[in-house]
């Protein structure tokens, strides 16, 4: 089956065509980016017209990069939720009215499950079971990964998620939006041994994050040690909120016996990341799959090989409904 994917759940648009036996043949995607930062954030309802603007035409050139039409496609996917009301509500509308006027069946799909499965796009993917740690801007959690729609929520942030302390620390730094990326840029060239700053939660015995003190403790040195010494803070973050995710994440492989991690969203892109969790990994005979970094932030890649897989058992159902607010842990298996 050939699955249109179409993610708007925020301030990417992405568009994609998954091939059920050939795989990806053609993804698209075009970012807010420069467009929010002028407000310093996202703003829902320019992130909504926005991907009005675009959604057809990256349909359009990803056809046209596969060599397919409209007529081929057997099925379509979009991004249900969580995520920003209005923007989802774009995609939705796409998709539900291209699947009724080519007589094909929708899917809506879950953005985090887009992202957890996301490595299985890659030429060599990870078996289940699996431990994966979804790390992003609004999400940080933990999971146990069975199958397909059977996952076991094993810990997850009490408050600022990762990817949103990366963004509001370097916001500290006055690095601007998005900041995630540019602080960490800005990290490497830092001494991250100069000044010490907490590791919350890293022996608290679960697997939940904490990620609001650290971020306190950014703002308290910041204030005394002012912004020329921006670059060594940001090293000392990096170094702190990694080793947070790189402990909790091998704890949990520890707690569930599993030989293989996951890790999946945009903060897994982190080069200090990747490079810590691998080495502490194989010491451990822990294998780690990421995706792509074409497919750690959102995008419509994901959103289709997910839908292929909800494809194959989906029932008919005509509803349009988005949900903004939505438990991974609530889908049911496959």
């Amino acid at each position: 089956m050939l699955v249109l994917g179409v993610e708007s759940s925020c301030d990417e648009t992405g568009v994609a065509l998954y091939d059920s036996v050939h795989g990806l043949l053609a993804h698209a995607l075009h970012s807010q980016v420069a467009m929010h930062n002028h407000y310093g954030g996202v703003v829902p309802e320019l992130a909504s017209r926005d991907h009005i603007r675009r959604v057809l035409p990256l349909t359009r050139q990803v056809l046209s990069e596969s060599g397919r039409t409209l007529s081929d496609i057997g099925g379509v996917a979009y991004t249900q939720g969580p995520g920003l009301a209005g923007a989802l509500l774009v995609g939705a509308g796409m998709a539900r009215a291209l699947a009724y006027a080519l007589g094909v069946p929708a899917v809506g799909v879950h953005h985090l499950e887009g992202h957890l499965l996301s490595p299985l796009i890659s030429v060599d993917p990870p078996a289940f079971p699996f431990v994966a740690l979804l790390v992003s801007g609004g999400h940080t959690q933990l999971m146990h990964v069975a199958g397909v729609g059977r996952y076991a929520l094993l810990g997850e942030t009490l408050d600022d998620a990762a990817g949103e302390a990366f963004d509001k620390t370097a916001q500290l730094l006055g690095l601007g939006y998005p900041g995630g990326p540019a602080l960490s840029r800005l990290a490497e060239t830092g001494d991250a041994s100069r000044f010490s700053l907490p590791r919350p939660m890293l022996q608290s015995g679960d697997f939940d994050f904490s990620f609001s003190g650290l971020k306190t403790a950014v703002l308290t040195l910041v204030r005394k040690a002012g912004l020329e010494a921006a670059a060594d803070i940001a090293a000392a973050f990096q170094a702190a909120a990694v080793d947070v995710l790189v402990g909790k994440s091998l704890a949990a492989c520890a707690h569930t016996d599993a030989r293989r991690l996951v890790v999946a969203g945009g903060v897994g892109a982190n080069r200090r990341l990747r490079a810590q969790l691998t080495e502490a990994a194989a010491q451990r005979g822990i294998e780690v799959f990421y995706p792509e970094l074409a497919f750690c932030t959102d995008n419509g890649a994901m959103i289709a090989y997910a839908g292929a897989q909800r494809l194959k058992h989906a029932q008919p159902d005509l509803t349009f409904a988005v949900r903004p607010r939505w438990d991974l842990a609530t889908l049911e298996a496959v």
